[in-house]
């Protein structure tokens, strides 16, 4: 009993001891508490007192995401039209933040939209807080923003700007759309002209870099110019070939039996049995000139199996094909295609030398040389200009690309061009359906087109007769039954026709004298690379 009588005493005196500590602990939490509330009161006066001396406060900020919410009549300004004339107006632009540079009470920025840029300057004063500007250096890089500003003319050019005559003083400023912090190169260094080290080594971005971060990489402004070219391009072929009287078609991209022959093909399965990836319109165009459209043209994607990594093969280009029926000689057609080329260099000429500029600047390169007409010659021609450069090549060789780069810089020296026709190729090298020369049993009716020493369309007269037509592609160990549709199309009477095909990327790179042709195909598509 006096064992209990103890314990129970010990109970009570430990909760008595116990409640004391709780009461404490309890007091030193209250303390804590209102010490957090005055910390916090203090900053929210701090807050509120720094709102009402921020009289900037309704002119910058990070807009709600944009869902459509609302419509106004705000008018809104393009970079590219900000010059002298528009000195003392108010303008609101939208772009990307491509540079930022804080300084004191100011800031510099780069607002960028393509291919333009141009500087604005926000800085602290009567209708600009401290604030607004300290906002402004915060905006990470690459971020979308819009901009309210007055044009003012700059107080000297700004060389790093295309728009050197003008800067805009901020009014206001929202970011509409945030970029990462941190981006996976930086534009400038992906920007950096070729060959400019004067300063030291740069630093540089490769190209399996650009390649993986495409995105990001195409917003330079030397990559906004150069699809803009190549847009060009295409424009300028449909609109020439258009005026000419063709008619756009657009052929299939899976078909029965590899249009091109060979192994350098696609298979793919196709329900219960197998098709491939065209490697050319080839077969559709002249099934179109059998059917009395005359003359046609497509501009599609052109599939090629090739394991070749090298500066000028992709697996997937862009084709410019045209075909075109003629009366009596297959050269209607070579000089139709060489007017049609230099429609396309005198249009890129004359509409985007802002483009070819802006290229330049980073890709510098020799002005693109051509002849009006353009220029023909033979392959034995061309075959004696390179043995007469201590060139061993046989009168029925294919060229080889060091050939056909030898060539372009000896016709270059000889013509003053950068731009040729090879006509009469050796018939052993050119597919079965080209048409034989009919006074030489070595060559065909059939040419190739050259721009700065490499090839760039291949192209032929066809044979329209189907008993020669299944002679040939026998002679090829072409299995007819696979192409038995194509051939049974001329069986109902078909006129004489030749054309060819284009590689665009190869068009866009050798006019601008660029070195690979991954810098002109939007997501190139080679042995080594699917995505993105």
């Amino acid at each position: 009993m006096a064992d209990q009588g103890s314990e129970g005493q010990t109970e009570a005196g430990a909760g008595e001891v116990m409640s004391k500590k709780a009461l404490k602990k309890q007091a030193k939490q209250a303390k804590k508490d209102e010490r957090k509330a005055n910390v916090a009161s203090k900053l929210e006066a701090e807050a509120a007192a720094r709102d009402a001396q921020d009289v900037s406060k309704d002119c910058y900020g990070n807009l709600p995401m944009a869902q459509s919410q609302e419509k106004t009549d705000r008018v809104w300004s393009h970079i590219k039209y900000l010059d002298s004339s528009k000195v003392g107006q108010s303008v609101l632009v939208r772009g990307r933040l491509h540079a930022s540079r804080a300084t004191g009470n100011m800031c510099f920025l780069v607002l960028r939209s393509q291919q333009y840029t141009v500087q604005a300057v926000t800085a602290v004063g009567p209708t600009t807080s401290k604030q607004m500007v300290r906002y402004a250096s915060n905006v990470y890089k690459e971020s979308i923003v819009d901009l309210e500003g007055t044009v003012s003319a700059a107080p000297e050019k700004i060389t790093g700007c295309s728009q050197q005559d003008v800067e805009l003083v901020v009014n206001k400023l929202f970011c509409v759309s945030r970029s990462e912090p941190q981006l996976p190169f930086q534009l400038e260094d992906a920007m950096r002209p070729e060959g400019a080290e004067e300063d030291g080594p740069q630093v540089r971005v490769n190209q399996d870099t650009r390649l993986d971060n495409r995105i990001i990489d195409l917003r330079t402004v030397t990559n906004q110019a150069i699809f803009r070219v190549e847009a060009a391009i295409c424009r300028l072929f449909r609109n020439y070939l258009t005026t000419q009287g063709f008619v756009e078609i657009h052929t299939p991209k899976i078909i029965s039996a590899a249009s091109e022959g060979g192994a350098n093909v696609f298979e793919v399965s196709y329900f219960k049995g197998q098709a491939y990836l065209a490697q050319s319109p080839q077969l559709y165009k002249q099934m179109a000139i059998a059917a009395d459209f005359d003359k046609v043209f497509t501009i599609g994607a052109v599939f090629r199996a090739e394991d070749s990594n090298t500066h000028r093969h992709l697996c997937e280009f862009v084709g410019l094909d045209l075909e075109m029926a003629f009366n009596e000689h297959y050269h209607e057609v070579i000089r139709v295609i060489g007017d049609m080329f230099i429609a396309i260099f005198k249009g890129l000429q004359e509409e985007c030398q802002n483009e070819i500029s802006t290229v330049n600047q980073q890709f510098p390169a020799e002005p693109f040389k051509f002849l009006e007409p353009s220029l023909v010659l033979t392959y034995k021609e061309g075959i004696q200009m390179l043995r007469a450069a201590g060139t061993d090549i046989g009168d029925e060789d294919d060229l080889s690309t060091p050939n056909e780069k030898l060539l372009g810089r000896l016709v270059k020296e000889k013509y003053d061009t950068d731009f040729y026709i090879l006509d009469k190729y050796p018939l052993a090298v050119r597919p079965f359906y080209t048409m034989p020369d009919p006074h030489s049993s070595i060559y065909s009716n059939s040419y190739d087109i050259f721009m700065r020493g490499e090839e760039i369309m291949s192209g032929a007269q066809r044979i329209h007769d189907p008993e020669f037509l299944t002679e040939r592609a026998t002679h090829h160990g072409i299995d007819l039954q696979k192409i038995k549709s194509y051939i049974d199309s001329f069986r109902f009477g078909a006129p004489p026709h030749a054309g060819g095909g284009i590689g665009l990327e190869r068009v866009c790179m050798l006019f601008l004298g660029l070195n690979n042709i991954r810098k002109t195909s939007l997501f190139p598509r080679d042995p080594k690379r699917l995505t993105p």
